[in-house]
Parts: C-alpha cells; structure tokens; sequence
C-alpha cells in the first residue's frame, strides 16, 4: 500500500525536483521579468492588430447588411409583381365568370400559342 501512494505523490509533483508542490517564482504563468520593453511594444502590436482586425471585421459585417438589404428589395418587389399579377388574374376569372373576354386576356393567350394569330 505505501508503493502505490508513494506512486501517486510522486506522478503528480508536475515537474518540481523535490516532490514539493508550492508554487515557484518563475513558474509558467503571468509575466516574466526583464522583458518590459519588448512587451510594451508586443502589446501596443498587438492592440493595433486587433483594433485593425475589428474595423475589418465592421467593414464585412456592413457589406454583408447591404447585400442582404438588396436582396430583400428585390425579393419584395418580386413579390408585389406577382401580387398585382395574381389581383389581374381573379379581375379575369370574375369577368369570365360573367360571360365577358376580359381586356389582354385575348393578347396573352396569343403570346402563349393557344389560339392562332389571325394574319
């Protein structure tokens, strides 16, 4: 039994010499001393970096609204033209339910070749 925990402690020391698990001075983590200079200038890169990144990112972001706002546009006005065809079709039906040749309706069924044009 005391192998195995000997085992145990000993896997788990993550790298320190003495088995001890208090943490160093120097250990991996936070900022590493003597580089204050470089890191000033890493950062000031850095935040330019980003800040360049979010303008790009703002620029496609709008592209993407107005491409998508035309296609909408254009979706609608489709959609109207085929409102104001549908409204002229139930104006046709009515008018042929009465017993009378609605006006274009000749012309149309001559564009789609159902009756022979008179020549």
């Amino acid at each position: 039994m005391m192998e195995f925990e000997e085992m145990i402690i000993s896997g788990c020391n993550d790298g320190d010499e003495d088995g001890s698990r208090e943490r160093k001075e120097g250990g991996k983590r936070g900022r590493k001393p003597g580089r204050k200079s470089a890191e000033k200038s890493d950062v000031k890169a850095k935040l330019e970096r980003s800040r360049q990144s979010a303008r790009e990112c703002r620029a496609r972001k709008k592209l993407r609204y107005q491409y998508l706002e035309e296609l909408v546009a254009d979706r609608e006005k489709a959609v109207l033209a085929l409102r104001i065809e549908i409204e002229k079709y139930k104006v046709w039906t009515k008018e042929l339910d009465d017993g009378r040749i609605p006006e274009g309706f000749q012309d149309m069924l001559e564009e789609m070749g159902v009756l022979k044009q008179e020549k």
